[in-house]
C-alpha cells in the first residue's frame, strides 16, 4: 500500500502527522502542495472520498483572507475544486491518501484506526 501525505511542511498539524508516521515506521511520500502544486485529477480523487466542505478549511487564515464575494461563490464541489487548485493553502491539512482511501486532518486515534 502506498501512502501519500499532502500538505505544507510548516503546518503544525502536518508536522504532527509526519512525526506520528515516522515514529510508527510507516512509509509515506510527502507532497508539499505549495511547492509541487496540485492537479485537478488529484483533487477530484479526494472529492470522490471526502465532501468538498471537509476539504475547504473555512477556519484558516487563507479562507478568512478571501473577499466575501469569493467566499460566497464556493457553493459546490466544482467551485471548491477551482479554489483549491488556485489557492492550495485553503485545503484542510493534512490530506492522507492511504491505499485507495482519502483522510483529512490528523489525530492519533484517526491514524491508529487507518493503520491498524
Amino acid at each position: 500500500m502506498s501512502n501519500i501525505l499532502y500538505g505544507i511542511p510548516n503546518c503544525d498539524t502536518v508536522k504532527k502527522a509526519r512525526t506520528w508516521l515516522d515514529q510508527q515506521g510507516i512509509a509515506y511520500t510527502f507532497h508539499d502542495f505549495r511547492k509541487a502544486g496540485l492537479d485537478a485529477a488529484t483533487v477530484r480523487g479526494w472529492l470522490r472520498d471526502v465532501d468538498w466542505e471537509v476539504l475547504v478549511n473555512r477556519k484558516g487564515t487563507t479562507w478568512r483572507g478571501l473577499d466575501e464575494a469569493r467566499k460566497a461563490a464556493i457553493a459546490d464541489a466544482e467551485s471548491a475544486l477551482a479554489l483549491m487548485l488556485e489557492t492550495p493553502s485553503v485545503i484542510k491539512r493534512p490530506v492522507l491518501r492511504a491505499g485507495d482511501a482519502t483522510h483529512v486532518g490528523f489525530s492519533d486515534a484517526l491514524y491508529q484506526q487507518i493503520f491498524r
